[in-house]
C-alpha cells in the first residue's frame, strides 16, 4: 500500500468536495458499462455528504442518468456530460446549454464513420458523442481525423479530448463550468472547493478550484495544474477515510 501524499489537503466543515467518476472513483474498465462500483463507495459517498452539510458533488463526462444508475442512493448534486446537464436531486436533470443538437443524427454520423473500425466504441451520450479507441490504440487518429470532420460539421460543439477517446460536447460547457454553477449555490456558495479527477478533462476545474483558494487532487500519472497527486482510486478512497475520520 503507497502511502498518501504529503501534501494531500485536509477537508474540514468548511469544504466542497467535486469528484470525478471514471478513473477517480472507480477505475477505469473496457468499456464505460463494464465499471465495478467498490464495495465501500456508496456508503463512503452518504457519510461525506452528511459530514459537509450536502456540499459533495460528482461531475463527470458521463450523463447524469448513466452515474445516478451506478450510484442510485448517492444524495448529492450531479453535473453530467462535462456540464451540460445538472441534476440536484435524483428527479430532474436540467440542460445547461442553449445549442440546438440534433443528437440522433450526430450519433448516426459518428457510428456510421467508424463503422469499418469495430474496435471503436461509439458512446452515445444525451449532449454529444464520445469515440473510444482503447481497445486499439493506434486508431487514435482515425478517432481524431473523424471527430474533427463532425466538430465541423456541427456547429456549436467543441472537441474534448481525454484518455483514450475523443468527445463531442456543447461550446460553453465544461466541468470548471460545473464547478462555478455549483459554488453559486447552497449548499457549496462560502466553502472551500476541493476537486479530484484524473484525466485531461478535469485540469481545467482543478485549476478553477485552486482559483478559488482551494484545492486540485490529481488522481494517477501525467501532468496536471494540480498541487497534489494520488496514486490510484484507493488512494484517494483512503484519504476520504482518513477525512471521514478527521470530520468525526
Amino acid at each position: 500500500m503507497q502511502p498518501l501524499a504529503r501534501n494531500a489537503p485536509v477537508l474540514t466543515a468548511g469544504s466542497a468536495l467535486f469528484l470525478d467518476f471514471d478513473g477517480c472513483l472507480v477505475d477505469i474498465a473496457p468499456r464505460p458499462d463494464a465499471v465495478v462500483i467498490p464495495p465501500g463507495l456508496p456508503g463512503r459517498l452518504a457519510r461525506l455528504h452528511d459530514r459537509l452539510g450536502g456540499a459533495v458533488a460528482l461531475i463527470s463526462g458521463r450523463d447524469v442518468a448513466d452515474l445516478r444508475a451506478f450510484l442510485p442512493d448517492f444524495p448529492g448534486a450531479v453535473a453530467g456530460s462535462h456540464g451540460a446537464e445538472l441534476s440536484l436531486d435524483s428527479q430532474r436533470i436540467q440542460k445547461t446549454h442553449g445549442i440546438d443538437l440534433d443528437v440522433a443524427e450526430l450519433h448516426g454520423s459518428a457510428a456510421r464513420a467508424v463503422a469499418a473500425h469495430p474496435a471503436i466504441l461509439v458512446e452515445r451520450k444525451p449532449h454529444g458523442v464520445a469515440l473510444h479507441y482503447r481497445a486499439d490504440p493506434s486508431l487514435r487518429q482515425v478517432v481524431e481525423d473523424v471527430m474533427q470532420q463532425l466538430a465541423d460539421t456541427h456547429p456549436g460543439m467543441v472537441l474534448q479530448p481525454a484518455k483514450m477517446a475523443v468527445e463531442l460536447r456543447p461550446a460553453g460547457t465544461g466541468k470548471d463550468g460545473a464547478l462555478d454553477r455549483l459554488m453559486a449555490m447552497v449548499p457549496f456558495s462560502g466553502r472551500v472547493p476541493v476537486y479530484a479527477g484524473d484525466d485531461l478533462t478535469d485540469e481545467a476545474a482543478m485549476a478553477r478550484a485552486q482559483a478559488l483558494g482551494g484545492q486540485g487532487i490529481k488522481i494517477g500519472e501525467g501532468d496536471t495544474v494540480a498541487q497534489t497527486r494520488l496514486a490510484d482510486p484507493a488512494a484517494l478512497a483512503r484519504w476520504l477515510d482518513d477525512a471521514l475520520e478527521r470530520l468525526g
